[in-house]
């Protein structure tokens, strides 16, 4: 089948565009009749993509988030769960993913297992949108002949992953725009303001105070030289950016992270979470331990911790437990630690790493509250001590005035 891109009209009269899917240019009008709509035109979409990597969805397409994988994940169970084969329920995904930049892939991914590829090696094209993680479980439930329950874990673990991030950004909005406001605030006072009220010091012809020279000095640089600003900024930021993508100053900034006053136990929370609700998820649907290990290393977005995560492969391929590795590195926090050990003993390191998972994705919310509160106040201060400084090296010329004149 081709992919074909269509305008028509609908009952109403009003017009409307999308894709979809035919093995031709009149069977594609055919189906759009068969929705009662009208085409006005319909032409084979030019879009190629390559199905060995998904770099040209990425550049063609529209981001694809991870909430509406997770949304296709539920609805692909629930489909499977309820005796549908997989090919009818990529077709009934496909036929209401109207207007979502996911359409075109699961098109792609269908073509390909009615091809004769298995569902995991189709997702493997599109690894930006179905992540190792993804495939591997996909791949593991379609050997044991429980793909509609791993999809049914999956969707967990991806809306739970989506509801904390959520919760972190959706927190730290405030403080932000805070920031955002207090900083176009102090920049317009610099700028307009200050120059206006000054330029009364300088018919005067008397020496000012440092602190007002300091102030009329960045106030002139600022205005003559606000290019210059912007690409000193925009250099560092690129340096900054090559040096952190390099795997020395990546190591450097992860354990400075981990390091950290207040953000240093929320990054090693979320790790956590992340570590001991994937690994879980991997081994529940039957994935083996090693290559479970090696994919959570991957997904933890810290170089510190993944080294402590390999060690760990390298101990339980020697036959040991994955607790020693882990101790030694101090990464991981001791009641995380022992916790993992208990399950190892027991047999149940599965539900021992959902319990984890549950226990610290309740203390980064709290940790995240209680950073929000904290930041507020730490940014008032700022603001308050930086308008209260312009404030004051007005005032002190005006003070000097006074008395020269009293």
């Amino acid at each position: 089948m081709a992919v074909f891109d269509y305008k028509a009209l609908n009952g109403k009269g009003d017009q409307v565009a999308g894709i979809i899917d035919a093995d031709s240019a009149a069977d594609a009008r055919s189906k759009l009749r068969r929705r009662n709509l009208f085409p006005t035109a319909v032409t084979e979409s030019e879009e190629k993509v390559d199905l060995r990597s998904d770099q040209a969805i990425s550049r063609i397409f529209k981001r694809v988030k991870a909430g509406e994988v997770a949304v296709f994940t539920r609805q692909m169970a629930t489909l499977l769960a309820s005796g549908l084969q997989l090919v009818q329920a990529l077709n009934a995904l496909i036929d209401q993913l109207e207007k979502s930049p996911l359409k075109r892939v699961v098109i792609k991914v269908r073509d390909r297992v009615n091809a004769g590829q298995s569902f995991a090696e189709s997702l493997k094209g599109f690894p930006r949108i179905f992540p190792p993680l993804y495939t591997n479980m996909i791949q593991a439930g379609e050997a044991a002949g429980a793909l509609d329950v791993v999809l049914e874990r999956l969707a967990d673990l991806t809306e739970k992953n989506v509801r904390m991030r959520n919760h972190i950004r959706s927190v730290m909005v405030y403080p932000l725009l805070v920031a955002l406001i207090g900083v176009a605030v102090i920049v317009f006072l610099l700028v307009n303001v200050v120059p206006t009220i000054t330029s009364i010091f300088a018919e005067t012809q008397q020496a000012l105070p440092i602190p007002t020279v300091i102030l009329l000095n960045i106030s002139d640089f600022m205005r003559g030289y606000w290019w210059a600003l912007i690409l000193i900024a925009a250099g560092l930021y690129l340096l900054f950016n090559f040096w952190k993508n390099g795997r020395r100053g990546r190591t450097v900034i992860d354990r400075v992270k981990l390091r950290l006053p207040l953000f240093g136990p929320l990054v090693r929370k979320i790790a956590v979470v992340r570590f001991s609700r994937t690994l879980a998820t991997l081994v529940a649907s039957g994935a083996p331990l090693i290559e479970s290990m090696r994919i959570v290393s991957s997904i933890v977005n810290n170089t510190v911790i993944s080294s402590a995560i390999g060690k760990a492969i390298e101990a339980i391929r020697a036959g040991q437990s994955i607790a020693g590795p882990f101790r030694r590195s101090r990464v991981f926090p001791p009641i995380v630690v022992h916790m993992i050990a208990i399950g190892e003993a027991s047999g149940s390191l599965e539900p021992m790493l959902e319990k984890i998972a549950q226990s610290y994705e309740d203390e980064v919310e709290t940790t995240v509250s209680a950073l929000t509160s904290l930041l507020e106040p730490i940014m008032i201060v700022i603001m308050g001590v930086v308008v209260g400084y312009i404030v004051l090296s007005i005032l002190l010329p005006i003070f000097q005035m006074s008395q020269v004149l009293a």
